[in-house]
């Protein structure tokens, strides 16, 4: 059959826009591979690694493949809430935990008057206070009215405030009277004003994990840990500051104080929950600690902190910047204090898959002299900031009868397992890195989130799962160690901070 000029002219253009699609689809594929030997080879050095030339040109097909591969996971929405599909688990086999719960005692406090100034009850302890208020001797509004004018006369002072719940405050300490004088008191949280880090989301208010990029942020929801207080009965005041992204005291409202030393920051991440404890601003606080965020703050500021393990207090609705060490725990003016607020806070949820259902038994009458204490000699031994108080600490134990058994801690570079917190925050936060909302941020320097973010992108995958391999070795030797002692005692800082966290 003869084709018609026309046709041939149609065919003949038909064929020119494959042939052109076919080449332009083949460049593109082709201009994909952007990766050489040559670039595999500078990498190399990064990684720590050397591969020969056959080896690099082996690879470079699947180097390159996976650079879209990496584009299609990017552009995926993650949400901070949202956790890797792997769950840490730091109970070692075979280790036997104790699963009756016993009841919860508290100190009993006897013919305890309010004191002629006011202002000295908001140094009082939980105990004192709660006796005071389920006695009526004192009123829940009395007590939040007086933290609500501290937190506003000290607040800007210590810069430790990031947004008074004043309104909220008040509501829930009129339902508080209200409730006791009916003869429902729910228990020693009553009534108690205290404030929260501003990285647990709070329904009705901003939750700005203090940086810029997040300073409006609304998650209207209340956190686990903020509505278990608000079943105890407890009074919110205010959400208080936190090193931004939780490294350090400074916030995009300044530098958190130390009441001590206002020339000294307050140290973090937990800066506003523990400078407000310690300036009489709230009655307790809640923090998070992922590496010494409760410790150090707690440390600097003279007051009482507690990082629980891995695993006991859900973190459903506060910010995630390591999902395998994020812990939260409260700052408090003494042990027993932590151990009642604990009380309040642990245990499943339902929502955060790595708690465990295991009991908490307190006894505030327990005989120290029937523990048997550890302690890391050699850690006390050596020259640094504070040790005349820690000395003083091991000279008191002595003192209460307590017999210090040394012990040391497992040969492994405890050090190098911090890749596994820089990894893992680089992930939490990989959008705001991505899209430089991290030149948003405060702290532009080397030790600050926004160049962690970064280098973390450098850490081989191999290196972060084989770090994580190491900290297994690590579960199971402190859990050997630690067969013949109750409980050990170290330096608030040194090695075993990051030890105890991973």
């Amino acid at each position: 059959m003869k084709i018609p000029l026309k046709g041939k002219v149609i065919f003949t253009g038909v064929l020119f826009l494959l042939l052109l699609s076919f080449a332009l689809n083949l460049y593109l594929l082709n201009s994909e591979k952007k990766i050489s030997p040559e670039d595999i080879a500078v990498a190399e050095k990064i990684i720590g690694l050397q591969f020969n030339q056959k080896d690099r040109e082996l690879m470079l097909e699947d180097v390159n493949e996976n650079l879209i591969n990496y584009e299609k996971i990017r552009n995926v929405k993650l949400e901070n809430s949202v956790p890797p599909s792997l769950y840490f688990n730091p109970i070692p086999p075979g280790y036997k935990i104790e699963k009756t719960k016993k009841k919860f005692k508290i100190s009993k406090i006897k013919d305890l008057k309010v004191p002629e100034n006011l202002d000295d009850l908001a140094f009082y302890p939980l105990t004192h206070l709660s006796a005071l208020i389920r006695e009526r001797k004192i009123t829940s509004l009395q007590l939040t009215k007086l933290y609500l004018e501290r937190l506003k006369k000290y607040g800007p002072k210590l810069e430790c405030v990031v947004t008074l719940t004043e309104d909220l405050a008040l509501e829930q300490a009129k339902k508080a009277d209200e409730e006791i004088a009916k003869g429902k008191w729910r228990g020693p949280l009553h009534g108690i004003p205290w404030g929260v880090k501003d990285l647990f989301s709070t329904k009705g208010y901003k939750t700005t994990w203090g940086t810029p990029p997040y300073k409006d942020q609304i998650i209207d929801e209340d956190a686990t840990v903020v509505k278990r207080l608000k079943d105890a009965g407890a009074v919110l005041v205010a959400k208080l500051s936190l090193g931004e992204l939780a490294w350090g005291d400074v916030w995009f409202g300044g530098k958190t104080k130390n009441p001590w030393n206002l020339q000294q920051g307050s140290s973090g991440s937990s800066a506003g929950s523990a400078s407000a404890t310690s300036a009489g601003l709230v009655a307790f606080a809640i923090g998070t600690e992922t590496w010494g965020s409760i410790v150090s703050p707690s440390t600097r500021c003279g007051v009482t902190g507690l990082r629980p393990t891995f695993g006991r207090v859900s973190r459903y609705g506060a910010m995630a910047l390591s999902w395998s060490m994020d812990k939260v725990g409260p700052i408090c003016r003494s042990v027993e204090d932590c151990a009642i607020v604990f009380n309040y806070i642990y245990g499943p949820d339902g929502k955060d898959p790595t708690v465990f259902d295991f009991p908490f038994n307190w006894d505030p009458d327990i005989d120290v002299r029937n523990l048997r204490v550890g302690y890391l000699k050699k850690e006390f031994e050596k020259d640094y900031r504070n040790k005349e108080n820690d000395i003083a600490t091991l000279d008191l134990l002595r003192s209460l009868g307590i017999n210090l058994i040394p012990i040391e801690l497992p040969d492994l570079p405890i050090e190098s397992l911090s890749i596994i917190l820089n990894v893992e925050a680089a992930s939490a936060f990989d959008e705001l890195t991505r899209t430089r909302g991290v030149d948003m941020m405060v702290r532009q320097e080397r030790r600050a989130w926004p160049n962690v973010f970064r280098w973390a992108r450098l850490v081989p995958a191999v290196e972060y799962i084989q770090a994580n391999r190491i900290r297994t070795l690590l579960i199971n030797e402190m859990a050997e160690r630690l067969k013949n002692i109750d409980v050990y005692v170290s330096p608030s800082f040194g090695i075993n901070l990051l030890l105890t966290n991973l």
